[in-house]
């Protein structure tokens, strides 16, 4: 059963990088797009292509209610920071309890 504790282990810390590192990501897409950046820049076109398939949803379901500022960022990163503090943190105790051991988080 501690193959499988480990497996889930490996896998919420995995999980808990990338989702850091896509936080990352958004926070500096956000702050490119301060600057106007040129389109046709492959850094540009590169944060672009990852963080649109999840900031175009958040865009067509809130809108720009706060008139020109578009806080989709802000609602990814709260989201991101919720499904850390949930999930992975669910999977991590729910591994220590499969080995057996105290969770120590």
């Amino acid at each position: 059963m501690f193959i499988f504790a480990n497996l889930i282990l490996a896998i919420a810390n995995i999980l808990d990088t990338l989702l850091e590192i896509y936080k990352w990501i958004i926070i500096i897409s956000a702050v490119i797009s301060w600057v106007n950046p040129d389109p046709y820049n492959p850094i540009v076109r590169f944060l672009y292509a990852i963080t649109e398939p999840v900031l175009r949803p958040i865009r067509r379901l809130i809108g720009f209610r706060l008139g020109p500022i578009d806080i989709s960022p802000i609602i990814a990163i709260l989201a991101i920071i919720f499904v850390q503090s949930f999930l992975i943190k669910s999977l991590i105790e729910f591994a220590y309890k499969l080995k057996g051991g105290n969770i120590a988080i």
